[in-house]
């Protein structure tokens, strides 16, 4: 049985499988961003297809949580309960930190991750936006197997690779040498398989496995080296516990 927190996530890692589905590219994501907050360095379509599901391209941004908040008066717990933790020398609250503020400051980018978020919370978005919280099954295959008919190089169709980035972690947003010290925006980052983003790092991402009071998360995150970006981790977290690198993705059904 996995430790809770406030342990480090480090030390509640082991090993899993992987499932594989077929992913194909797709139209729009779930909810438009405002264009007040268009600053996604890229103009690709919002999702993409997974099977019988429609996979969000990128972490679910603080513009898209704001929409769900201002339309049905979400008060989080980050906000509620004084701010969101982040883990030096242990966890810490920070005072202010909430997804509106993740590191206690007015963001420099409504795209950035929505992150402070409990589980509970992320799923109550999906739901709102008319999907759901993917398995962690389905996150694997999105991440790992390139199913697009035709790739752009230097992605093959029919390949797993060890990093949803390809053969290597070049592009993600790790603790390691990259452009971002923190969070990196939606689509700041290098495009991975499947023209997904940020499926390995940036932020963690809850899935809907439960074990107990645990629900597991996916990709590892900027504060992160690049081996938490491998599928073999599996790593769960409280699920009512919130933190400055845990965000989310939706999954909805295809038409």
């Amino acid at each position: 049985m996995p430790d809770r927190c406030p342990t480090p996530f480090p030390a509640r890692t082991a090993l899993a499988g992987a499932a594989t589905l077929a992913v194909t590219a797709g139209l729009g994501l779930l909810a438009e961003i405002p264009a007040a907050h268009a600053q996604t360095p890229t103009s690709e379509p919002q999702r993409v297809r997974v099977g019988s599901l429609l996979f969000d391209r990128t972490e679910v941004t603080i513009a898209q949580f704001a929409r769900f908040a201002d339309a049905t008066g979400t008060v989080t717990r980050a906000e509620r309960e004084g701010g969101g933790f982040e883990y030096a020398g242990g966890w810490q609250r920070r005072p202010g930190w909430t997804w509106r503020t993740p590191d206690g400051a007015a963001p420099a980018s409504a795209q950035l991750p929505a992150v402070h978020l409990t589980h509970a919370e992320a799923e109550a978005y999906c739901r709102w936006a008319g999907g759901r919280l993917p398995t962690a099954a389905e996150w694997i295959s999105a991440a790992y197997t390139e199913q697009r008919a035709a790739p752009p190089a230097p992605f093959a169709r029919g390949t797993t690779y060890p990093y949803p980035t390809g053969l290597s972690t070049q592009g993600a947003n790790t603790s390691g040498t990259d452009p971002w010290p923190r969070a990196a925006p939606a689509g700041a980052t290098a495009a991975g398989v499947n023209g997904l983003y940020d499926m390995g790092a940036n932020v963690w991402e809850w899935v809907s496995d439960a074990q107990g009071g645990d629900r597991r998360t996916m990709g590892g995150s900027w504060w992160y080296g690049a081996e938490q970006m491998r599928a073999e981790v599996n790593a769960w977290k409280a699920a009512d516990f919130y933190a400055v690198y845990i965000g989310f993705r939706c999954v909805a059904q295809a038409d």
